[in-house]
């Protein structure tokens, strides 16, 4: 049953994914280049960094393909450009407010999936693997701060950066992550595009520290 289930939540992305792309295709993309400055035009490609990966958006045909690597690109990768690109508008603007994900507009109806899916995972992954957690960050990037055992800032896009926070457990307190987010993340992109954006970083933090998955970590297809 597990099996069919995964297989039927990745046929449903992958339907989303093809509708986004036709959507794409009628959106105004010199409009986009002026609300998204981190977009580039090269060639034939719209090109953009999601957390450091520089993917490409075909200006015609919309589909989206990686532009350094040979790794697939996920739905969730795709999902978080189009919604990113439907969802940004001229009043977004970086507020340096620093909250959790519960406190960004409209995401109460995905709190307990994000909880769930992102927060509970991300601290059980990285007990005892603080060195590892924090190699990763490094490696991509990622701008050091001082907020916890292990704290860094990084650029799910230009426009959206993402605080990982990790504090390491002890005898009387388990292991417990957070992320936080600026409060302008909502005026950029749909509240439900946040849990499928901490989900990539989440999922990039792990193979770069050869952690293993969570199994209850939110599935990245």
């Amino acid at each position: 049953m597990k099996n069919e289930f995964q297989a039927e939540e990745t046929n449903n992305y992958e339907k989303w994914c093809e509708q986004w792309r036709e959507k794409f295709l009628d959106m105004d993309q010199e409009k986009l280049k002026i609300l998204l400055p981190e977009l580039k035009e090269e060639g034939d490609w719209l090109t953009i960094c999601h957390f450091g990966r520089k993917l490409g958006i075909h200006k015609d045909i919309g589909n989206i393909r990686a532009m350094e690597d040979d790794e697939p690109v996920t739905c969730y990768e795709k999902l978080n450009i189009y919604t990113l690109f439907g969802y940004v508008t001229s009043l977004a603007y970086f507020k340096n407010e620093w909250v959790k994900f519960e406190k960004l507009k409209n995401t109460a109806p995905f709190s307990k999936a994000f909880q769930q899916g992102i927060i509970d995972p991300f601290s059980r992954m990285f007990h005892e693997h603080t060195r590892e957690l924090e190699e990763a960050l490094q490696k991509m990037g990622g701008k050091k701060i001082t907020w916890s055992d292990v704290g860094y800032e990084l650029n799910a896009f230009e426009c959206i950066p993402v605080r990982f926070l990790f504090w390491e457990g002890d005898e009387e307190f388990p292991s417990q992550g957070n992320l936080l987010f600026d409060a302008s993340a909502t005026d950029f992109i749909h509240g439900e595009s946040i849990v499928t954006i901490a989900a990539v970083g989440l999922d990039r933090i792990a193979k770069q520290a050869g952690v293993s998955r969570d199994a209850s970590a939110f599935p990245v297809f």
